[in-house]
């Protein structure tokens, strides 16, 4: 078998890991993840690339999650051919139904913008491509082939499949595959971490551990560094929500629609129950992440026992947590007429489209404002300049005056840091013979291959390049 990564290699957006080879006397070709580079304008290169083979004469797709960065592709690839099947959570599915048509909706949103500054003499360059249709978009959840955790299915002949729970958000997958050599007739298993969730957090339950690999595809998002403890997390949040609500601020929140947003969202619903934060006003400004939201009550009962009374102490005391789903553009647009006293969660997490773009620039000029970044930032999102502490960031056009305080707290991340990364390894009885360090920007990729050679004494661990084919 060999595998070509067409993303997610050196960077952390745009996950693809494309494998062939002979399985059972036939030619198979399979991919695992089909996600969209996020970022900038060589973003949208990367994205409209071709496969390096005709996407009809691919088997089949596994997919770890519905983050768009691991499916944001899948209407395109289905659009140009692809027919098989795609494997996936029940979970991940529901969540797909959401994000897909939103990430249509997006594209189709920018262009049109686009195309308004154009005429207007105001926009220089090509206009944005539309990568696929809500239409498509939906059309190509028909292809989706839902199985359990745990359960065993065979995508093909000679190849057995396993999907473990990843606990990064909602049907989050670590896919476990056993495959038969044709040569000599032995077996090869290979597992892909996906995206790993962090130990003993609010919202998700713990990432499963595997017993085995002989080849090992492992994230690397946070491989260069160490949450801080959840207890420390929440010490530096309420500081920042107590602070900006005695000068009478606002806390805007960008967040991924999809996991994070809930994980906030609980979190500040349990500081209140303990009466760590007092009554606060909160809005969920996103229709997808409110969407998501009651699809995580949807699955309660595979959420953590934190979650799950922090749930049930709110469906109790609904007045002591104010909590208001903002569902059309006029409402949202009104929230910016509040000048102090809200907690605004808002997508996109990276800041790059959607309602938060508008929340900051009305809020980031004031000095009684705050931001607290919640995520991962790629390089050349806003997000990133945010967290980058630059004094002046263009939004929509605009050069906008950064006077708010921006706050970065890493330990609301919905990805193991190094340390859980390496007690998940840890994990396997036996040391993989291959390991790919993938989906990190480079310095934390190296870092954790260190990690890896100097605490484990693991030797064969490849860092790839996009674009790369190695054996495995």
């Amino acid at each position: 078998m060999q595998v070509r990564f067409l993303g997610a290699a050196g960077e952390v957006t745009g996950s693809k890991h494309y494998i062939e080879g002979m399985v059972a006397g036939k030619h198979r070709r399979f991919i695992v993840d089909y996600g969209m580079f996020q970022g900038g304008r060589e973003s949208d290169e990367k994205n409209l690339e071709a496969l390096p083979v005709e996407p009809s004469s691919i088997d089949f797709i596994l997919l770890t999650h519905a983050h768009i960065d691991h499916s944001g592709l899948l209407p395109r690839i289905c659009s140009q051919g692809f027919t098989g099947p795609i494997y996936a959570t029940a979970a991940t599915l529901d969540l797909l139904k959401i994000l897909l048509a939103d990430s249509a909706h997006l594209q189709l949103a920018d262009l049109q913008r686009a195309e308004r500054r154009q005429k207007l003499g105001k926009w220089k360059g090509d206009l944005p491509q539309v990568l696929y249709t809500t239409e498509q978009a939906l059309a190509c959840l028909a292809q989706i082939k839902v199985v359990d955790y745990h359960e065993s299915f065979t995508p093909c002949p000679g190849i057995q499949a396993v999907f473990h729970n990843a606990g990064h958000i909602l049907g989050s997958a670590i896919i476990d595959l056993t495959i038969e050599d044709d040569a000599s007739g032995k077996k090869e298993r290979l597992v892909f971490s996906g995206d790993l969730g962090v130990t003993n957090r609010p919202l998700m339950p713990n990432p499963e551990k595997v017993d085995g690999a002989d080849v090992l595809f492992i994230e690397s998002t946070y491989g260069d560094r160490l949450h801080k403890s959840l207890e420390e997390t929440e010490i530096e949040l309420i500081d920042v929500i107590s602070n900006t609500m005695k000068h009478g601020g606002n806390v805007i929140m960008p967040a991924f629609a999809v996991g994070r947003t809930q994980e906030v969202l609980f979190l500040l619903m349990n500081l209140v129950r303990l009466k760590k934060l007092p009554r606060l006003n909160v809005f969920i400004d996103s229709p997808m992440a409110t969407a998501a939201t009651h699809l995580t009550e949807k699955f309660f009962s595979s959420l953590d026992e934190d979650a799950q009374e922090a749930i049930t102490w709110h469906k109790n005391n609904p007045e002591d947590f104010s909590l208001r789903f903002v569902a059309d553009v006029e409402e949202s647009k009104a929230l910016n007429k509040i000048h102090g006293g809200a907690i605004i969660i808002s997508a996109s997490g990276m800041c790059e489209a959607g309602r938060i773009v508008h929340h900051l620039t009305w809020n980031l000029p004031h000095k009684k404002n705050a931001v607290i970044i919640t995520g991962f930032q790629a390089f050349g999102t806003l997000g990133r300049k945010l967290v980058d502490k630059l004094p002046e960031v263009r939004i929509m056009g605009k050069e906008v005056r950064v006077n708010a305080s921006v706050h970065t707290i890493g330990g609301l991340s919905a990805h193991a840091d190094q340390a859980g990364l390496l007690d998940w390894v840890k994990g396997f009885k036996s040391a993989p013979k291959k390991i790919f360090v993938v989906h990190g920007e480079i310095n934390a990729a190296e870092n954790f291959a260190n990690v890896l050679r100097d605490e484990l004494s693991h030797e064969h661990i490849i860092i790839p390049k996009r674009g790369e084919l190695y054996p495995c």
